[in-house]
């Protein structure tokens, strides 16, 4: 059989990614209301167009008292300024009126002097510190102008977005649907969490991962369950997932043993079925990328690890491409790597490395250059160094390039 002797040839990832997209067409989501509050991490599908001017006043910034500018020019502690405290509307010449942080600028006033730079003397003031025009003072549309975009049409909503669009008195977002990515687990020896293993059996576990990997990055996980390897049993999960989501990533079944069933499947279900079938990458060198009746189809190694990997690399750019988003990449850090490392010629290596900072310098330490099933190794990582096709590996002490996926360890430097 064909499929016992192995990858004939590897598809280098951008080679890959190019020919997904090149004959995939991803079809544009609907748009959705959603409340501001629930909207965290959607993308923006239009425009917010501010409708009024942000602030709508001119406002205090701080607490102090609302002034004319030139009647403090000059004023020091040796040499303070008094000005007469008005209740009325307007701020006089040598008068001042009390504000707190947000209180609109009264006419007459065009700065605030900050409350710890006076003393209250009875019904006066002592100007210690002289203020310029405009000082502590916010101005109208300072934040937003009329009519100005506020927030951009395929911005992925965070806080300080749902913030500003709660002072614009938003109540309601329009964001692109979530994409429904079908997933589905292949293999005999895979058995439920929470059943009972028979022997040589193991706890499926990728479907989680992975369908919480959709959910960081806003689509939504439907669960096909586990296929036995059966060519049959998995086309027909397959069919569900074709008709109920937008993409399906399945997992297992993609090497070229006699159980790897998978790409069989696929082909047996829409046209033009699989389009790339192992790719120069480790670890995930199996994966493979195809399309059925037009939605994407992206068939993962059952190792765990390699899953992660490859969902990294070919589905994370599919989600963000169906969410309207250009790729968003992880924070990167400049590293020391701490020992040398082995890696394949030919094969662009992901390996995973836990950083430290001490003082001013960061240290990657490598968790594991092999075991694309120890789930661990990503545990006990914090990022990952990609180590390019032409290289044999990293030298100790080099500096590289960490994607980070949490956050990095400081270290005292006195321990």
């Amino acid at each position: 059989m064909v499929r016992l002797k192995g990858f004939q040839k590897l598809t280098p990832i951008h080679e890959a990614l190019q020919k997904f997209f090149d004959q995939l067409k991803i079809e544009k989501l609907k748009t959705v209301a959603v409340p501001v509050h629930q909207a965290l991490n959607r993308v923006l599908a239009e425009d917010i167009i501010a409708d009024e001017d942000l602030p709508r006043f001119d406002r205090s910034a701080m607490d102090g008292y609302a002034v004319r500018a030139e009647d403090t020019f000059e004023a020091s502690q040796f040499k303070p300024k008094t000005l007469q405290i008005t209740e009325g509307d307007e701020v006089g010449e040598k008068q001042a009126k009390q504000v707190w942080t947000g209180n609109p600028i009264l006419e007459g006033a065009n700065a605030v002097i900050m409350l710890e730079n006076t003393k209250r003397i009875n019904g006066k003031i002592e100007v210690w510190v002289p203020v310029t025009p405009g000082e502590n003072v916010s101005k109208r549309g300072e934040d937003v102008s009329k009519g100005e975009v506020a927030v951009k049409a395929g911005t992925r909503l965070k806080p300080q977005h749902l913030g500003l669009m709660a002072a614009l008195g938003i109540t309601e977002a329009k964001v692109v649907d979530k994409p429904k990515i079908a997933i589905l687990a292949t293999g005999n020896e895979l058995v439920e969490i929470g059943g009972k293993p028979r022997e040589n059996q193991i706890f499926e576990v990728n479907r989680l991962i992975l369908s919480a990997l959709c959910q960081e990055l806003g689509a939504e996980p439907f669960d096909l369950g586990i296929a036995t390897d059966d060519v049959n049993e998995i086309s027909e999960k397959l069919k569900v997932g074709l008709e109920k989501a937008d993409a399906i990533i399945i997992t297992g079944g993609t090497s070229v043993g006699a159980s790897d069933l998978v790409p069989a499947a696929v082909n047996s279900v829409g046209k033009p079925g699989v389009i790339v079938h192992g790719i120069a990458m480790r670890p995930a060198m199996p994966t493979a990328l195809a399309i059925a009746d037009k939605k994407p189809i992206i068939i993962l190694s059952g190792n765990p690890v390699a899953a992660m990997i490859g969902f990294e690399v070919f589905a994370k750019p599919l989600i963000c491409k169906m969410l309207g988003l250009e790729q968003e990449f992880r924070l990167v850090v400049k590293a020391k790597i701490t020992r040398r490392v082995s890696t394949a010629l030919g094969r662009r290596n992901f390996v995973r490395v836990h950083v430290s900072q001490c003082g001013e310098e960061f240290f990657a330490q490598p968790v594991s250059t092999l075991g694309s099933g120890v789930i661990s190794t990503m545990t006990k990582a914090n990022g990952y160094v990609v180590v390019p096709e032409n290289r044999e590996g990293l030298e100790e002490g080099e500096f590289v390039t960490v994607h980070l996926f949490d956050s990095i360890e400081v270290v005292d430097e006195d321990v």
